[in-house]
């Protein structure tokens, strides 16, 4: 019962977005995105990381590099189709995580994105990273090494380490 309250909690919010919006005019999805069409890569994140992203992607732009961000605006129900959807077309992916889950497998909202795109038959290399360890600020610099790191995994192929750490004093 709780599994299919929470399944059924999907419409709910969404009729509350809609609801939002016809009072205050400003609109809010499951899923946030910016520049998606036709990115060659993108980062998935939480929270203001969405901003700092897109600072980040503008300053690429420059540079003519396609990049993109996608921000899941709920965590439970987990929106999986839609990030799949998102997630799709683009040559690789980064995941960002606040805090590592200790399960071996990355952040939580890596295997959780990871594991929607499995089973929604999307294929797409696909890193994680932990940052703001300590509570230390991500800037849009530490966000286009991210971006970068994407680049050089389309251009070769491989990806040698999928468990990353981003801003960490070396």
């Amino acid at each position: 019962k709780q599994h299919a309250a929470l399944m059924a909690s999907k419409k709910v919010i969404l009729e509350t977005f809609a609801q939002f919006k016809e009072l205050t005019g400003r609109e809010y999805k499951l899923v946030e995105s910016y520049n998606l069409e036709n990115a060659d890569v993108a980062i998935v994140c939480l929270g203001s990381t969405f901003e700092t992203a897109i600072l980040a992607i503008n300053q690429l732009k420059e540079e003519g590099i396609n990049a993109a961000v996608v921000a899941p605006r709920v965590f439970r129900p987990f929106p999986s189709e839609e990030i799949a959807k998102a997630l799709k077309n683009v040559k690789a992916v980064a995941v960002l995580d606040k805090a590592d889950s200790l399960n071996a497998a990355g952040g939580a909202l890596f295997t959780d994105v990871t594991s929607g795109m499995y089973v929604n038959d999307i294929h797409v290399p696909t890193v994680s990273y932990i940052y703001g360890i300590g509570g230390r600020d991500t800037k849009s610099d530490d966000i286009e090494k991210v971006y970068n790191d994407l680049l050089e995994i389309v251009e070769t192929g491989k990806i040698d380490n999928p468990y990353r750490h981003l801003g960490l004093r070396t």
